[in-house]
This record gives structure tokens, sequence and C-alpha cells, in this order.
């Protein structure tokens, strides 16, 4: 894994000029350090995923195309049997570095379906299908962005005060983010937010991206600590809620960075709109509810040795780490979309963005 240093861009996920890698911004590094590696094996692509040095579903997803492109550049075959066998076990590897998030399993998906669909052809012509895949992967997470971007700004105004958890800005998808990208295109615009982000438990990518990526645009960020939610609340400062999302279930319930939850509940206590934004490809029709969402638990050392120069628990103590948590639909207010925004009954709006109709009980 080759790393180099270079002045921060928000260009973070891409193919090498080769075509034959790919090229990530090192997030685990930020703020401190811009620092690019260039992944050249599936190991490399399944460290920096499980790592979080790529992070975001959209990010993921768009990594995770890149990766198939490149990982299929490397199968010496000229049987469509063999390259397409290899291929999906591929596919099942990178899968699973982060089970929670929908995005990773989908853009494989689509890459292997890519491949198959064009079995007639000779390998070194679906391999150039790939290429072209992968790349419309990414400039269709682009386009969707901006029309998140513009739904979501529909329901604040200037000056309003906005709440986020976790990280949804450029750095986890392409361009704007989804639950920053409202911001961020208002600013654009000459509108004038005031953003309270929270730190996000336990890997601080609040802190250290969505802060970073807001103070870069030039808006109005106040960093605060998780358990602070509820005071800027009770004051009056916050107008809305906005959030990004890792996997929607069918009924709306929606898996996103451990703590989601809460500002959920507290929104709903304080009559705050809580909205979550995100891509219809984090939408999984084939879950029903967040019961059967997996969530990721991750090291305890995240928790007690991570962040601190000497371990702050005793190191007998147990940690409960997961790495997610799943909002009840119940206390979402809208789930905003390239296709729009969805009100509940979730289980028919969701449905509806995808031509499905709702059978009967």
């Amino acid at each position: 894994m080759e790393q180099t240093s270079q002045k921060v861009d928000m260009d973070h996920v891409r193919l090498s000029e080769d075509g034959r890698y790919v090229v990530i911004l090192d997030q685990s590094k930020l703020p401190n350090l811009a620092e690019y590696l260039t992944l050249e094996t599936a190991e490399d692509i399944y460290e920096a995923i499980f790592h979080l040095r790529v992070r975001g579903a959209p990010a993921i997803g768009i990594c995770a195309g890149y990766g198939m492109y490149c990982l299929a550049q490397t199968i010496d075959t000229d049987s469509f049997d063999t390259f397409y066998q290899k291929l999906r076990e591929y596919g099942e590897y990178l899968n699973s570095s982060r089970p929670t998030a929908v995005n990773l399993s989908w853009a494989i998906n689509r890459m292997e379906q890519t491949a198959y669909k064009h079995k007639e052809l000779p390998v070194k012509e679906i391999v150039k299908l790939l290429g072209e895949e992968c790349k419309k992967i990414h400039q269709e997470d682009i386009a969707m962005c901006k029309k998140i971007s513009q739904y979501g700004l529909s329901l604040i105004k200037d000056g309003d005060g906005i709440l986020t958890h976790c990280n949804a800005g450029p750095l986890a998808t392409s361009r704007y983010g989804t639950a920053l990208g409202p911001l961020i295109l208002g600013k654009e615009q000459g509108m004038n937010f005031h953003v309270f982000a929270d730190e996000t438990r336990p890997l601080l990518q609040g802190a250290r991206l969505t802060s970073y990526e807001l103070d870069k645009a030039g808006i109005d960020v106040t960093l605060i600590c998780d358990n602070m939610a509820s005071m800027v609340m009770k004051k009056g400062w916050v107008q809305a809620c906005f959030v990004g999302c890792d996997r929607v279930a069918a009924n709306g319930d929606t898996a996103n960075k451990i703590g989601t939850s809460g500002v959920a509940i507290l929104a709903k206590y304080y009559n705050i709109p809580f909205y979550v934004l995100g891509p219809t490809s984090t939408i999984d029709m084939n879950c029903p509810t967040g019961e059967q969402i997996k969530i990721e638990e991750r090291n305890p050392d995240e928790i007690k040795k991570m962040f601190y120069k000497q371990p702050m628990a005793p190191e007998s103590v147990k940690c409960f780490n997961p790495a997610f948590d799943v909002t009840d639909h119940t206390l979402i207010a809208g789930i905003v979309t390239e296709k729009g925004i969805c009100r509940a009954p979730y289980e028919e709006s969701l449905a509806a963005l995808f031509g499905e109709e709702k059978e009967d009980d």
C-alpha cells in the first residue's frame, strides 16, 4: 500500500492515472494529515474499508466499484466462468469488511451483474465494461448528492441552526455530501447557517471530519460533545437535525453512527424536525425493519485507548462498542433522497421510489 501526502481536495476516491489501482484520501489521518493511499490488492481495499480509511456509505460504494474493476484486471483467464467465479470471490471478501453499509454490497452486486449480463463477450471486453460501470457509479453519486442537497435545502431557511451527528459531507460521498450537502449548497447561494456538530464517539468523525469540512466550506460550526445535544436544543439554537444513513429499512427505520437514535429522541422531545438524508442506494427494500439490520461491533480499544496517551479505563473493564444504532421510523420527520422527500408512512413512500406497490395485508 503506497502512501503519499499532498494538499487536501475532495477528489478523495478515484482511480490511479493508469486505471489499475484505487487511490483514496486516508480519512483516519484527518484533520492533521492529508495522506493518499494507493490500494493495489484485495487485502489493501478490505483493510481501507474495515479501518475506515475510506468511509461513509456512498464513498464505500464508490471505492468498492473501483476496487472490483481493478481486481478484475488481475484475473488472468479467457474463460468467463473462471473469471466470474473469481470476481464473485473478490466481491464476497470485500463485502465482509463492513456489513451494515448497504452501498458496499449494492456496488459489488452491480459490478458482478454487469459482468454477468455480458458473459457472451470476451473477458477483456467485460473488464472494459466494468471500468465504464465503476465510473458511472461515481458520476451518479455526484448527481445524486446535488439533488439531495437541493431537496434538503428546501427544508431550512437562512440563519437556521442545524445539528448533525457523525459525518455525511463530501468525504463520505463524492460532492456536497448528503446531510451536509444542503448547508454547503446553501452557502454557495449566499445563505448562512450555524451548525452544531456532535463529536460522535467512538471514532470522533464529527470532530475530525464534519467540523473540518464545514470549516473548510466557510460555514459557521461549533463542535459539541455527544452529551451536549440536549442543552443546545433546549436553548432554542437548533431548528433542524440533519443526519446521513448507512441503511434504511423498508419501514423507514434507519441505521447510522452510534448515538443517532439518541439525537432523534431528544429532537422529538423538543419538537425539532429530524431528517435523514441519503441516496436511494442506501434503502434496502429487502430489509423489512431495523430489527434485521446487522450492527457491526468494533474493537473495545477504540473507546479505552485510541485517542489517549494512556488507557482511560482499567484493562479488565468490558466495553460495548457497536458502530451503529437504529433510529425508529416514528422519530423521523422525513427521508431526503435524490428522488424527493419521503414522509410517513414510509412503507408506502419508500416503495413508491422504486415503483413498488405496497400489498394490502
